[in-house]
């Protein structure tokens, strides 16, 4: 079973990807996780990849794609998988299309966590981080016991520049211009399944779980 979780920043993506691979028993492949891998081992992608970002460039699809693809090749995901942060543009969709062809597999299904705009800046923006021990906390849903003074080390707690209003709004509308043809793209082949983000975290995972349930092997 090879599933992809497609969501907003702020959406539970990633705890959702979480959960599910302990409740299916599949690896759990993050493009973030694969270039911190990647760049730790030194290996040819990760020195290609640091040389693009050592010079504040973006790293090229061809070399994101060449990590998923050797992730992809490996043993413990011949039984399936739960793809997290890619594919982000359609080119990157249809190179894991070509992937899964060399593979001899397809894929099974995608899940699209929706979450309304404003309630993912209200999301984000609330965050607070301790400077000194990097704990996350968050003013609505998990506030510290003392505004602005961290609960483990009291250390002072301070809201990062990606989870300001703007920045949010700007990563939102960056999310949406990428999004918006891989939607169209697996809705064509009758593989996205729309999932409301806008409820209980439990709730969405029981949801996505019935999801997965209906999709089959």
């Amino acid at each position: 079973m090879y599933l992809i979780l497609l969501g907003p920043p702020g959406s539970g993506k990633g705890t959702q990807a979480e959960r599910l691979c302990k409740e299916l028993n599949l690896p759990h492949v993050a493009s973030g996780d694969l270039f911190r891998d990647h760049l730790k081992r030194e290996t040819e992608l990760g020195v290609l990849a640091q040389n693009y970002m050592d010079k504040g460039h973006l790293v090229p699809d061809d070399v994101t794609i060449g990590m998923v693809k050797e992730r992809l090749s490996r043993s413990d995901c011949r039984g399936g998988t739960i793809l997290d942060g890619f594919p982000r543009t359609l080119a990157q969709a249809e190179a894991l299309d070509s992937i899964f062809q060399e593979l001899g597999q397809q894929l099974t299904g995608v899940l699209f966590i929706a979450v309304p705009d404003d309630v993912l800046i209200e999301r984000l923006s609330g965050r607070r981080i301790c400077r000194n021990c990097q704990t996350s906390f968050h003013i609505l849903f998990s506030p510290p016991r003392e505004l602005q003074t961290c609960d483990l080390c009291g250390g002072e707690l301070y809201q990062r520049d990606d989870d300001q209003p703007d920045t949010i709004r700007a990563r939102i509308k960056v999310y949406h211009k990428q999004t918006a043809p891989l939607i169209k793209y697996y809705q064509a082949t009758d593989l996205l399944h729309e999932v409301d983000g806008n409820i209980d975290i439990d709730r969405v995972t029981d949801t996505l779980i019935t999801v997965i349930g209906s999709l089959g092997p």
